[in-house]
């Protein structure tokens, strides 16, 4: 018998951001196949001015929620840390929502969230969750965003350590993060439970791919193709990308494109374009909205996964790559990201940057280069989709989530 119980699901991005929409939401909908009806999920996302959403589109929004059965709580967004007091009624406001919507688990998504999630779980005895548990602190210390002294380090390295102790369930994105929690926090864990970056493969398909009217208002027609849909900077490499595409480019010449698909300023990607020889013509930056994504990624012939290769990031969870192998394309990846990483290496579906140099470089774009003069566009679709249907589908992610959220 299903026992009485809500859901509150904790996150620090806001509504609009991609990891709400790709990366939250489609995993929401899938709770809504294993807890009871008369159970919601409350959703908290952290606003950013930048992203708000007007009065009206938020009133719609909600609407549109509360028929999945999804009540969104957005509050402003405040930088990580303790010196703020703005945090304190953001705070108490969770704990009156905890205490008051038959709140049964505290469902925090990624350790900046969890820690969150953790202090609520604390004050009020409710059974505590970590989705995407993985290295935070330690992934900003190694891209040089944080330093071991700074407050934000040190606050954030602590709740982690406090998340892996107290939550019923971990769930993350490799089982080897029980190796990095023994190692780091000096500890054992048992209740890990793997779940990698699923994809939506209905969204995510061979209809997307080369669509003739994008292509050629963008002039891309012909071309060989690089896609890149994210960020630079922090996680992610900056110049190096480019560097990476200047090669590129020299091997193809005037075949060679690049779609970038990234909210980075026109004048930064100027810079790094001067700067390593790639003329600017070359580049391609648009803007699309989350649901265009599939079409305006499936333009390319490959992709670039530009991770910035720091030892933690073996731990994490990166969806561009689910997204990518769902279109069918071959992936240009930095070494040691999560599982994909040795995917893309052992099942020949695209290039692994083991070293940001030249030579290496060059050696991935003839890798890159083979694959696309040796198989047509549905014979690189067939057998990339294929690791996408079986290690990225949500069918994966519904078994975890199954196993945490039985009975409720």
């Amino acid at each position: 018998m299903k026992k009485p119980g809500n859901i509150l699901v904790i996150t620090s991005w806001s509504y609009q951001d991609a990891l709400i929409q790709a990366y939250t939401l489609p995993y929401l909908q899938l709770f809504n196949e294993i807890i009871s009806s008369k159970n919601f999920i409350y959703l908290v996302t952290l606003e950013q001015k930048h992203q708000k959403l007007g009065i009206n589109e938020r009133a719609q929004v909600k609407e549109r929620l509360k028929l999945q059965g999804i009540k969104w709580i957005d509050f402003n967004y405040y930088k990580f840390g303790i010196g703020s007091l703005s945090w304190i009624p953001f705070l108490f406001r969770l704990f009156f929502i905890s205490i008051t919507k038959r709140i049964s688990y505290i469902h925090g998504w990624c350790t900046p969230a969890g820690s969150i999630a953790y202090i609520i779980s604390v004050l009020t005895g409710k059974t505590l969750v970590i989705d995407s548990y993985e290295p935070h602190a330690e992934v900003m210390l190694e891209t040089k965003t944080w330093t071991a002294k700074s407050l934000q380090f040190r606050i954030l390295f602590l709740f982690e350590k406090l998340q892996g102790k107290r939550a019923k369930s971990l769930i993350c994105c490799v089982n080897e993060m029980k190796n990095y929690v023994q190692e780091k926090f000096h500890f054992k864990i048992s209740n890990v439970i793997a779940k990698p970056a699923c994809v939506d493969l209905q969204k995510f398909s061979r209809r997307n791919r080369k669509n003739q009217y994008l292509l050629k208002k963008l002039g891309l027609e012909n071309k060989i193709v690089c896609v890149y849909a994210g960020k630079f900077g922090g996680l992610y490499l900056e110049q190096e990308v480019f560097d990476f595409l200047k090669v590129a480019y020299d091997h193809w010449k005037e075949n060679f494109r690049v779609l970038l698909l990234t909210g980075t300023a026109d004048s930064q990607i100027k810079n790094w374009c001067i700067k390593a020889g790639l003329p600017e013509h070359v580049v391609k930056k648009t803007f699309c909205f989350h649901e265009q994504v599939p079409d305006f990624m499936g333009l390319g012939d490959f992709a670039m996964s530009p991770y910035n290769p720091v030892p933690s990031r073996r731990y994490s969870a990166p969806i561009k790559n689910a997204e990518y192998w769902a279109l069918g394309l071959p992936v240009v990846i930095t070494r040691n990201i999560a599982n994909d990483s040795d995917i893309i290496a052992t099942n020949q579906i695209g290039a692994v940057i083991e070293e940001l140099n030249e030579t290496e470089y060059k050696k991935c774009v003839v890798k890159i280069d083979e694959l696309l003069q040796h198989n047509t566009l549905d014979e690189l679709y067939n057998k990339i989709r294929k690791i996408a249907e079986e290690q990225r589908n949500f069918k994966v992610a519904l078994k975890v989530y199954k196993e945490v959220y039985a009975g409720l």
